[in-house]
C-alpha cells in the first residue's frame, strides 16, 4: 500500500488506520489532484485484505489466550504469563519463547546461550584467537525471535539496564548496531530464562498494568 501512495508523492496518508478507507477518495497527489481511479481500487483491495487478516490474527490471538487460561497454573502456561506481563512482548512471542527454550532443563546461562544460537564461533590459530560470527549449532528460530524481540524492546523499554547498555556501547559510531543488538539479545534471553525460572525480574523493566 505504501508503494503505490509513494508512487505518487503521498507520503501524509497512513493505509492501515482504522478509518483510511473512509479518507481515501479525499487523497490528494502534491500537485493536488486525486490519485487515479485504479490505483484508488488497488490501496482499496490491499485494506480490504488487511483489515480480514488483521480479524484473523485477532481471532487466534484470543483462542490462544483462552487454551492458556484453562490452566494458568500449568508450569508452561504459567511462564507464558509473566512474559506477556513485559511491556512490548506479545503473547505469540512469549509462548514461541517458553515452547522453544525457556521450558527447557537448561543447566545455567552459558547452555541458554548456546541453544539460543547467540554464541561466537571462535577461530583460533596458534596464539591469534578471532571471531568467526555467531556459531549455527543454535535453534535458528529462537534466534531469529530473539533478534527481532531486541529491536522491539528497545523502543518500548528505554529505561531498563539492558536497553541503557546498548546505547552506551553504541553512542560510539565505531560500534555496529546490528553487531551488539546480538549481544543485547544475548544477555535478554539470559534474562528472561531468570525470570521464568526464579522470578528474578529484569532490572529497569516495565510491566503492563494488574487486569
Amino acid at each position: 500500500m505504501k508503494s503505490i501512495l509513494i508512487q505518487f508523492g503521498v507520503r501524509n496518508f497512513n493505509p492501515v488506520l482504522r478509518k483510511a478507507p473512509e479518507k481515501l477518495d479525499s487523497v490528494r497527489t502534491p500537485e493536488g489532484i486525486p490519485m487515479p481511479p485504479n490505483a484508488v481500487g488497488a490501496l482499496r483491495r490491499h485494506m480490504e485484505r488487511f483489515h480480514v487478516i488483521k480479524e484473523q490474527m485477532k481471532t487466534i490471538e484470543r483462542t490462544r489466550l483462552q487454551r492458556l487460561q484453562r490452566d494458568p497454573a500449568e508450569k508452561f502456561n504459567a511462564m507464558v504469563f509473566l512474559l506477556v506481563r513485559i511491556i512490548g512482548l506479545g503473547l505469540e512471542t512469549a509462548e514461541q519463547l517458553v515452547h522453544e527454550i525457556l521450558s527447557r532443563n537448561l543447566r545455567d546461562r552459558k547452555a541458554v546461550a548456546r541453544y539460543a544460537g547467540l554464541t561466537g564461533s571462535p577461530d583460533e590459530s596458534g596464539s591469534r584467537r578471532r571471531e568467526k560470527g555467531l556459531s549455527r549449532s543454535g535453534n535458528g528460530r529462537v534466534r531469529n525471535i530473539l533478534i527481532q524481540l531486541s529491536w522491539r524492546l528497545l523502543r518500548f523499554q528505554p529505561e531498563s539496564n539492558l536497553v541503557l547498555w546498548f546505547k552506551k556501547r553504541t553512542a560510539d559510531a565505531h560500534r555496529s548496531r546490528k553487531l551488539m543488538i546480538v549481544a543485547f539479545a544475548r544477555k535478554l534471553i539470559i534474562a528472561l530464562w531468570r525470570y521464568v525460572n526464579t522470578g528474578l525480574v529484569p532490572e529497569g523493566f516495565q510491566f503492563k498494568s494488574a487486569a
